[in-house]
């Protein structure tokens, strides 16, 4: 895979929790991995159970097979500070711009600097090389913005043509840019088989694509799991019989059979949850079938009934690397 794996979806999908299980996933087998924050919610922290990251790396889990996992949560006010003491060596003096509220305003009022931090920040850990020549991360992750701002946020030198046309500025966002377009990165849309969230993944795959931004997998989370199979699925669209079911039911113990009885009062119940269940399957063969026109590879994880925590990331974690993610 892609040295630098961008993960966006639309709000309400999970992309955190997919990111963090992808970092997870791609350092086993003694492997490392980088897990990137640029939104500033601090989302990776809850996920994994442990205090707020701070503007440096940190080492917050342990994947199978001594494999290591480690996360940043990049800031950009501190990420334009590293810039001004990279390429002009202020200093003290930076920081004093950052006293002053200088630097909180020149990343308000220039968002396109803004994301060139951000997004040079973690093109920086996909560069980075130890002392005998090696990658110090094998993966980079990155927990990235949502769908709808993923391309704008990815298309970093467009953002700052208008800002610097020469200089140090411009010639960074050159660099991330020969990062972020290269077979280095993919970026991969998180979705769940809804109308919305697929369509709005489709309308972001073009968008990427359109930008020469390559893209990578489509992972749908928090698939429910299939209670009927086939023929019973069709049985209930065909409808089934009242009685028959209400005999059943008493047949196992539920009830009398007799009109009235325990077993009757429970089947209006449970034919409008079966009928529920069908229709909801019907949608999701069709927002599968919408996802296979991608013509991306497809990965589903599974939604965790009890709950998300830091098990419920290695089982996802594991149903990644179980699909070929590695």
């Amino acid at each position: 895979m892609s040295r630098l794996q961008v993960v966006s979806g639309k709000g309400g999908t999970g992309k955190t929790t997919v990111a963090a299980a992808l970092a997870l996933a791609l350092a086993t087998e003694g492997r490392r991995a980088l897990l990137v924050e640029v939104e500033g919610r601090q989302g990776i922290a809850q996920l994994f159970e442990t205090q707020a990251l701070p503007y440096e790396e940190r080492k917050i889990a342990v994947a199978p097979g001594g494999g290591e996992v480690f996360a940043l949560a990049i800031d950009p006010e501190l990420a334009l500070l590293d810039y001004l003491q990279m390429f002009y060596k202020l200093g003290s003096a930076g920081r004093a711009l950052k006293k002053l509220g200088a630097i909180d305003f020149a990343t308000t009022i220039a968002p396109g600097l803004r994301d060139v931090l951000l997004t040079g920040k973690a093109c920086e850990a996909v560069r980075r090389k130890d002392k005998q020549g090696r990658y110090v991360y094998d993966h980079v992750v990155m927990d990235a913005p949502p769908t709808g701002r993923i391309t704008r946020f990815l298309n970093v030198h467009d953002e700052v043509v208008g800002l610097a046309k020469i200089g140090p500025i411009h010639n960074q966002a050159q660099a991330v840019m020969r990062v972020l377009k290269s077979a280095e990165t993919a970026v991969h849309l998180v979705t769940l088989l809804e109308e919305m969230p697929v369509q709005e993944t489709a309308d972001g795959i073009a968008e990427l694509r359109a930008a020469g931004l390559h893209t990578g997998r489509v992972i749908v989370n928090m698939v429910r799991p299939g209670l009927l199979d086939e023929d019973s699925l069709t049985l209930v669209r065909g409808g089934v019989a009242r009685g028959a079911l209400a005999r059943s039911l008493a047949g196992a113990g539920l009830g009398a059979a007799r009109r009235g009885g325990g077993a009757d009062k429970l089947v209006a119940p449970l034919l409008e949850q079966a009928e529920e269940y069908a229709e909801r399957g019907t949608l999701e063969r069709e927002q599968r079938a919408a996802l296979a026109e991608l013509g991306l590879p497809t990965h589903e994880l599974p939604l965790l009934a009890e709950g998300l925590d830091v098990a419920g990331l290695y089982r996802l974690a594991r149903e990644l690397r179980g699909q070929g993610v590695s």
